[in-house]
């Protein structure tokens, strides 16, 4: 098998629901991988749009991300928590959020100037050989993607699409 991404929201190529975005609740979408490679301790997530105005434009970024962990639950972008007792599978209390280039250290998604035509989100997963990325609670989500660049054992994409 081979490591991959998806979400039960979306596939690949389409459309993401404006649930997920500004227009509506901008909340995360729900994420699932699988076969991830053999050694991998911990995870970076990263969303980028190369087709922003301005350049490559960094929506979302998390890491040490649980090595043990196959999904990220919708809204997790807006900071939930769980209950470590009660739910150890989902708890977020040691992620990592990246600041995007909104400023925010949370989820923001699509968002595309208004006739700018559609867009395409790449969210990309990094496998990683290190159980922390970075002790640090936030790093901009281009550093992310940097520092995961050396400790990658592999990655899986779902690219999205939206517009205006």
């Amino acid at each position: 098998m081979t490591f991959s991404l998806k979400s039960p929201a979306f596939g690949d190529g389409g459309r993401i629901p404006a649930k997920y975005t500004p227009d509506e609740d901008d909340l995360s979408p729900p994420l699932e991988w699988s076969d991830p490679p053999v050694g991998t301790k911990s995870f970076a997530l990263v969303v980028e749009d190369p087709d922003a105005p301005s350049g490559t434009f960094h929506h979302w970024g998390l890491y040490n991300i649980m090595g043990e962990r196959t999904l990220l639950p919708e809204g997790i972008g807006h900071g939930a928590k769980t209950n470590a007792k009660t739910d150890a599978k989902t708890k977020t209390e040691r992620l990592g959020k990246g600041i995007n280039d909104f400023g925010e250290p949370r989820y923001h998604g699509p968002a595309p100037p208004k006739g700018h035509g559609t867009h395409h989100y790449h969210f990309k997963l990094a496998a990683l050989d290190v159980e922390a990325l970075s002790r640090a609670p936030e790093m901009s989500v281009a550093d992310i993607w940097k520092s995961a660049e050396k400790h990658m054992l592999g990655q899986a994409e779902l690219i999205g699409i939206y517009s205006r």
